[in-house]
């Protein structure tokens, strides 16, 4: 026994430990995607509202389906009412009354009620709303994971782009070492003026302070990915793809031709769902005008005593039912309900404007959309080409600062302009990832 004690004490914090210890995750752009669909915070509770939307929409069928509701109540009479009855009923004399008591101590009913109703207009268009309310929920969902998706790709484009960026500053960090370390071997020898070795100093200075700084935004932007994919910040995340292999899977110039159909776009479909609710608001309204038509039965039983002996087997109990069928029918309100009417009527009509207002923006945003998308195809290119350029500008001026032909202010310049020329090229590749997301998200693709 004291063996098994030992080996509890000994398992029991690797058990903790296993608790505790961060998982790895290791994920394709595409796999992201899909992690992120099934465990992001906000997909979870949209797939919740779609379930408690279900929920409700049963909630209302049920107001029009048979309703049983059972009951018992017991009364202890400790002090009875007394009544006056005239004397002379009883042979005393006229102008006088006697106190009399009637009914007994303990009173107990229980009873059981069937419930239907027949007809109300309010519940027919109930009926309509809750579909309709279970649909804006669905679009919501689907609206949230299109969203997701955008994000989720910037996300992971953003982490690429600074493991690209952390790649090419070590390299000119590195180059710039060595230029910086021969020219310091050249001044030694008198071959050179201090001001160029200092001016690469400087320019080494501010690639270092660059280099850190996109270090710590890495962090950031790997963090940022971590919450929009649903998982713990202090988990190991690893990126499958690169980012020239997601560029050249993003250009695709056949997307451009693809026709706009507003029908397939979540936000006009959740403009259409807006309008039909408001629609359902009116004859909702409407409906208030018609009768209700309703029915019930009632079983029950009552016992009487001065005793409470309710739950003897010999107990009298009197049973009594009943059949009722009540209609309600609306005559006047004062015009209360015309003012509710024609306040929905109102509400239908700034519906449809906005609807129509959707339409327009949606047309507009997809011409800018694809222009964008357009656009950074066209900055690629030129970014690339930029880039060559850069790259054999600041070679020759590296040569011509070796050979002492020019100055240490030119092949800086030359130094500044390639490092822009770099970071505007990786930008580009971003972008023609990211404005491809954004022209997908419109035209509802998954």
């Amino acid at each position: 026994m004291r063996n098994q004690y030992l080996a509890l004490l000994f398992l029991f914090p690797l058990a903790l430990i296993a608790q505790v210890q961060p998982q790895s995750y290791a994920f394709s752009l595409k796999e992201a995607l899909e992690h992120a669909i099934q465990h992001n915070y906000s997909a979870l509770n949209a797939n919740r509202d779609v379930e408690a939307a279900k929920k409700k929409k049963w909630e209302t069928t049920t107001i029009g389906l048979p309703q049983i509701s059972g009951g018992v109540n017991y009364q202890d009479n400790f002090r009875l009412q007394k009544s006056l009855i005239p004397a002379e009923f009883f042979g005393g004399q006229p102008g006088e009354f006697i106190p009399v008591t009637f009914g007994t101590k303990h009173n107990m009913n229980a009873a059981l009620t069937l419930s239907q109703l027949i007809f109300d207009g309010s519940y027919l268009v109930g009926l309509q709303s809750a579909k309709t309310y279970l649909k804006i929920y669905e679009n919501a969902k689907v609206k949230t994971n299109q969203e997701l998706r955008e994000i989720v790709t910037n996300a992971y484009g953003n982490v690429l782009l600074a493991d690209e960026s952390i790649l090419i500053f070590e390299r000119n960090k590195a180059a710039l070492e060595k230029t910086l370390n021969d020219t310091r071997e050249i001044y030694k020898n008198g071959f050179t003026e201090e001001e160029n070795v200092e001016q690469l100093q400087i320019t080494l200075a501010s690639i270092n302070s660059s280099l850190e700084n996109v270090k710590r935004q890495r962090r950031i932007a790997l963090d940022l990915l971590k919450l929009v994919l649903g998982i713990k910040l202090e988990d190991q995340l690893t990126l499958k793809d690169k980012l020239d292999y997601l560029t050249q899977s993003n250009m695709d110039l056949s997307i451009l031709k693809e026709a706009f159909d507003l029908k397939n776009n979540i936000d006009y479909q959740i403009g259409k769902n807006t309008l039909t609710s408001s629609e359902l608001l009116l004859k909702l309204e409407k409906s208030k005008a018609l009768p209700s038509l309703g029915a019930q039965v009632n079983f029950g039983a009552n016992s009487f005593g001065n005793q409470f002996t309710m739950f003897n087997a010999n107990q009298q109990w009197f049973n009594y039912s009943n059949l009722g069928v009540g209609l309600t029918v609306p005559i006047f309100s004062s015009l209360g309900r015309s003012a509710r009417t024609q306040q929905a009527k109102i509400a239908v009509d700034q519906s449809k404007t906005r609807l129509t207002e959707t339409e327009q923006k949606l047309q507009l945003q997809f011409e800018k959309t694809k222009s964008d998308y357009e656009f950074s195809l066209e900055q690629l290119g030129s970014s690339k080409n930029n880039l060559k350029l850069a790259e054999r500008i600041e070679s020759k001026n590296q040569i011509k600062f070796k050979e002492g032909l020019t100055s240490s202010f030119d092949l800086t310049d030359a130094q500044r302009q390639l490092y822009s020329a770099q970071q505007s090229y990786l930008q580009a590749m971003v972008e023609v990832i990211t404005k491809r997301a954004a022209l997908e998200k419109l035209l509802s693709k998954n």
